[in-house]
């Protein structure tokens, strides 16, 4: 989708400029250190215990606690699902395969798997449909989902979990736009000059919008893209 602007960032001397974006600099680095106040008040949260789940995989039925595969920490992304649909949730289906290359998680003792409510056989064959390279599992006979605030038929939501022997602890959930601090996606689009160019942005008179996720890769666009049996 491209669109032509009716309108451009002014043109400054280099100093002017340099003088602009020292003075943006100040406040990006007062959000960095905020940021760094909100990781280090997340790593003093208290947690709750979790009971036992059995989940699906590729493999066969799973404890929760396998999941994590000898790690002690897990992120779940739960993904909207809706049974028998050709298409899952685009938002979900685009945001879940950025991910492509997440070994380095062990560096840190930790894993990131996909959980939805769909049965595995279907989550499996959509995840090699849109080429998605994340580890999939299905809550569909359990209250997981319900549990950890991604019920069936509900929105997407991530969590994260501890794990200390057989017993898990979750420590931290969010969802909506919490999840997309945790995307290089929207962080790209947020330092293009005209940004995500949509409506509810605050923008110059001029510059190219339209309606939110309305630019977004929608999950047939992903599949054509990234997927391993494309039509």
């Amino acid at each position: 989708m491209t669109t032509t602007p009716t309108a451009l960032p002014s043109v400054v001397d280099p100093e002017s400029w340099r003088r602009d974006l020292d003075d943006l600099r100040t406040r990006e680095k007062a959000a960095t250190r905020e940021l760094d106040a909100i990781a280090a008040l997340r790593r003093r949260l208290p947690m709750v215990e979790m009971p036992e789940y059995t989940l699906e995989s590729k493999d066969g039925p799973v404890r929760l606690v396998d999941l994590f595969d000898g790690q002690s920490q897990l992120i779940t992304y739960h993904h909207m699902w809706s049974p028998g649909a050709e298409w899952q949730c685009g938002g979900c289906t685009s945001y879940s395969h950025q991910f492509t290359r997440l070994d380095f998680l062990r560096r840190y003792d930790a894993r990131f798997v996909v959980v939805t409510q769909g049965s595995i056989q279907e989550a499996l064959a959509y995840r090699e449909k849109v080429g998605n390279e994340m580890d999939w599992y299905s809550s569909v006979n359990s209250s997981f989902g319900a549990d950890v605030d991604a019920p069936p038929g509900g929105g997407f939501a991530l969590n994260v979990f501890l794990r200390d022997g057989d017993t898990v602890y979750r420590t931290w959930h969010t969802t909506s736009r919490g999840i997309e601090q945790l995307s290089y996606t929207f962080a790209l689009m947020d330092v293009l000059p005209f940004g995500r160019q949509e409506t509810w942005q605050d923008v110059p008179e001029g510059w190219p919008q339209a309606g939110t996720g309305e630019r977004w890769l929608d999950s047939p666009e992903v599949a054509a893209l990234y997927g391993r049996n494309p039509a």
